[in-house]
């Protein structure tokens, strides 16, 4: 029996989720390793030395270090609800380089204010606040972000607004984002993100292997 490929992953970190939906929703198996970042595993970090997650080795040796890599890696393995099929690329591809880049930046200082002194908490969440309104912006147009089906980008950028949402969630929930709301308690209250956030053990070399997702099926079931 071919071996699984092996994926570095931690829970709570949106590169990763964003992985493991992309790899749920095709159908696909992985051995889960579940990774303490304060003690990185060497093995990671031997295929990986830039040592962030997710980490997808493939079992001819390959390796792909890029979260959205590893969900096209998914997705043009199956795409059973043609997350790959988005109508507005140029603006799908902006969406997430802008969200990986300047919007993460502003959110990290947002949430761990006390690691950057310089701006209050407050302020940094303000200037992190222009993408959240637009991405308001693009859900008036469209149920999502670039049309009226989910598409790659609606999953590249939601585990980052969950996150941004998560710091103050009384505040975010009384912003003027209707639509924004909407769009990410989809996300929140579907099945695809319970099974991507299922808490497992710490991985240890010698361990039984995690397989995620334990079902083979694939979770293609519409998002909202």
């Amino acid at each position: 029996m071919m071996p699984l490929p092996v994926l570095y992953s931690f829970r709570r970190c949106p590169y990763a989720i964003r992985a493991r939906m992309a790899i749920a929703c095709a159908g696909l198996q992985v051995e889960l390793r579940e990774v303490v970042l304060k003690d990185k595993p060497a093995e990671m970090l031997s295929v990986s030395p830039k040592g962030t997650v997710p980490v997808l080795v493939l079992p001819d040796g390959s390796v792909i270090d890029e979260s959205c890599d590893i969900m096209l890696w998914a997705l043009r393995y199956s795409d059973p609800n043609g997350w790959l099929n988005q109508p507005a690329i140029a603006t799908a591809e902006q969406l997430i380089k802008e969200n990986d880049f300047s919007f993460k930046q502003d959110l990290d200082r947002y949430k761990y204010a006390d690691r950057y002194p310089e701006l209050t908490a407050e302020e940094y969440r303000a200037r992190a606040e222009a993408f959240p309104g637009r991405l308001e912006r693009c859900l008036t147009a469209s149920r999502y972000l670039c049309g009226d089906r989910i598409s790659l980008v609606d999953v590249a950028l939601f585990p980052f607004i969950r996150q941004f949402a998560f710091v103050d969630k009384p505040w975010f929930d009384n912003r003027p984002y209707p639509k924004l709301q909407r769009w990410l308690n989809r996300f929140l209250e579907s099945d695809l993100f319970a099974v991507v956030m299922k808490k497992r053990t710490p991985w240890k070399r010698g361990g039984a292997p995690t397989v995620f997702p334990e079902n083979s099926g694939c979770y293609s079931k519409e998002i909202g």
